[in-house]
């Protein structure tokens, strides 16, 4: 009740440190399972794995898709299909438990019915939407959480809140998603090739943070300590060789892997010869 003994319409706020952070699988089973929908579904829905990390983020780390039906005012979830899939994964890996459930598109209505039921499942799960059909001409990812909306005592209902999400990737699967970002992918990239997109992302980087601190130093751009600081952790923690030492030791490394290839190409020549051999003896 008000001052005024009028009651008060109010939002019970979730968690402030609510944050999510999903890996490029599971971006990428979304997207997989978008393609594969049935051919009368608009949209794919799914249970997400992972794991709450210390620090209170929501680590996502994998997915898999539950088939539904769903019209204006019902949704219908295939649960005996849900809770066999998430006993077959948790044989594989027993760390990961749901944290939340994903859809492709946007929020929509039938997305309160779906968010109840998983409430069921985990406390404050995580809703992630995937934009499949890039309406912005990007792929928006977005990560949200139930609000309630409350009259005094009475539960009216709830609202999705929008959390911060983490779509950082290691080195590993940077390149990965590179690679499987374009609509066709004709041939996965060798070894060398895949250095050499490397290093040209490398000296792009290089190239950003000489004109950064160019333009601190004229005075164009404001400095920023937490910057400057990483910066000169990030220098500091490089290797002092010269160039002769980093030469010998770049060559040395590029001979080791060539013996590497040469004795492994020895191997399946011998493995060849042997079977064809056998063949031979067999026949004879």
């Amino acid at each position: 009740m008000g001052s005024s003994g009028q009651t008060v319409l109010q939002y019970v706020p979730s968690p402030a440190s609510v944050s999510a952070k999903v890996h490029p699988l599971v971006i990428f089973n979304i997207c997989d399972c978008y393609v594969r929908r049935p051919d009368q579904a608009e949209r794919v829905i799914g249970t997400l794995l992972g794991s709450v990390l210390p620090d209170g983020t929501v680590d996502i780390r994998n997915s898999y898709a539950v088939p539904h039906n769903e019209s204006s005012d019902q949704v219908a979830l295939d649960i005996d299909y849900h809770q066999n899939m998430l006993t077959s994964h948790q044989k594989v890996n027993p760390k990961e438990a749901i944290v939340g459930w994903f859809s492709t598109g946007g929020v929509i209505g039938g997305s309160a019915l779906i968010h109840e039921f998983y409430s069921r499942e985990v406390n404050n799960p995580i809703h992630l939407t995937v934009d499949t059909e890039f309406r912005t001409g990007n792929a928006s990812i977005k990560a949200f959480v139930s609000v309630g909306l409350s009259l005094g005592d009475q539960q009216l209902a709830a609202q999705f809140q929008e959390i911060p999400l983490d779509l950082r990737m290691l080195e590993a699967e940077q390149i990965g998603f590179d690679v499987l970002k374009p609509t066709i992918v004709n041939k996965l990239p060798n070894d060398l090739e895949g250095m050499e997109a490397t290093m040209e992302r490398l000296l792009a980087l290089i190239d950003d943070v000489y004109k950064y601190v160019d333009d601190v130093v004229e005075g164009r751009t404001a400095p920023d300590n937490k910057i400057g600081r990483f910066l000169s952790d990030t220098v500091a923690a490089l290797p002092k060789l010269s160039p002769n030492a980093f030469d010998k030791l770049v060559n040395d490394s590029l001979q080791d892997q060539l013996l590497l290839l040469y004795l492994s190409s020895i191997t399946r020549t011998q493995l060849s010869l042997a079977e064809k051999l056998n063949t031979a003896a067999q026949i004879l």
